[in-house]
């Protein structure tokens, strides 16, 4: 199992914005010295909290300080930006990377961004779909392109001077383009089997719970089916909220006390969701009237915590629990203690880890 970094970063509000901005470029150097495989930001424009607003920006402003993790949009929600835009920066910043980009793309799904850019009443998913389509069609032609579509059309066709680079846009180095993962975010995602059908890979979101972070491997296999693919478990990601500690008083205080991060991060992803009538993402029976989720429930069915080895062994019951899956991802937090921050990331990758990648090959005979 490779170990990963996913953060849309939830920050007190009043925090300065160059602060946590420092200590998010911070945990990114850190996986990467570490050996953390791959990292992802979100964006938002609208959200004090969550205060990343351009993740293809941040990623260009870390990206020569790394060396060896691939970095990934988490994610770029394309019905906020024009098509060609996102095509033009994403080949760039691919190039920048040298090719360790992943292009993780969505709709967005925060209400105040979609207000902003006047598409709060709009078909989001058909803008989705249509936007990546026309950024895969800029890649895979050439100048004047001529895409037609009910959102976007795009063409150079009257302007361009090709015999000086006048109207041709670039492409990505990773050809034809830099791998494509999907955030999943609902139980039984019907996305999931349409991204795998077109050769894209999911990410189960960390404030699922298990339950139905499970249902999306048969959405998964379902679509690759359809593509005539193989359905590997090591192309499945799945995000959770982790903190280690050297031992379980540190871990429990840290995770559950008044100023916890952690309690701020799923306070704060908790009130949207009852706001925005998705709180069933938290619910054990869809049944349940929104006033019965609450935070404690979501805290103990959403986080991970402990020492290494509690940790360790958490990790693989979720495994037993869900099935196989290539890639944990570690939900970013706000660095509320930046030692304590830091130590939980070193004590996963060199200790927890190890403990897990141990024991996988044991549980693979017995299975």
């Amino acid at each position: 199992m490779d170990l990963g970094f996913f953060t849309m970063p939830i920050h007190p509000v009043n925090k300065d914005w160059r602060t946590s901005l420092h200590e998010d470029r911070a945990a990114f150097l850190l996986a990467d010295e570490l050996g953390f495989t791959e990292a992802y930001v979100g964006e938002h424009t609208t959200d004090a909290a969550e205060n990343i607003t351009h993740c293809i920006s941040f990623i260009a402003w870390i990206a020569a300080a790394t060396k060896q993790i691939r970095l990934g949009t988490g994610t770029v929600n394309i019905p906020n930006t024009h098509p060609a835009a996102v095509a033009g920066q994403v080949a760039m910043l691919d190039h920048m990377l040298d090719g360790r980009f992943i292009f993780g793309i969505s709709p967005g799904g925060l209400a105040t961004d979609a207000e902003a850019f006047g598409s709060l009443n709009a078909d989001r998913p058909a803008m989705f779909l249509e936007g990546i389509n026309h950024i895969l069609k800029i890649w895979e032609s050439d100048a004047p392109y001529n895409i037609k579509g009910q959102f976007w059309n795009i063409t150079t066709e009257t302007q361009m001077m090709t015999d000086i680079g006048q109207g041709i846009m670039t492409k990505p180095l990773q050809r034809p383009h830099p791998p494509i993962v999907v955030t999943a975010v609902a139980p039984f995602s019907k996305g999931v089997t349409e991204a795998a059908a077109r050769g894209w890979e999911p990410i189960s979101a960390n404030f699922l719970l298990r339950k139905w972070v499970k249902t999306h491997w048969p959405k998964y296999v379902e679509g690759c089916e359809r593509a005539g693919r193989p359905a590997d478990p090591a192309n499945w990601r799945v995000a959770r909220s982790v903190f280690v500690a050297d031992d379980m008083n540190t871990a429990r205080d840290y995770v559950f006390g008044a100023n916890s991060p952690y309690r701020f991060y799923y306070s704060q992803l908790l009130t949207k969701m009852k706001k925005h009538g998705r709180a069933n993402l938290f619910k054990h029976d869809q049944n349940m009237h929104d006033d019965e989720v609450t935070l404690d429930m979501v805290m103990d069915e959403c986080v991970t915590w402990g020492t290494p080895d509690k940790v360790a062994d958490d990790i693989l019951a979720l495994r037993d629990d869900i099935g196989d899956f290539g890639t944990l991802l570690v939900a970013g937090k706000d660095w509320a203690d930046v030692a304590l921050s830091r130590r939980s990331m070193i004590l996963l990758a060199e200790k927890t880890m190890s403990a897990v990648n141990a024991a996988i090959p044991a549980a693979l005979v017995a299975e």
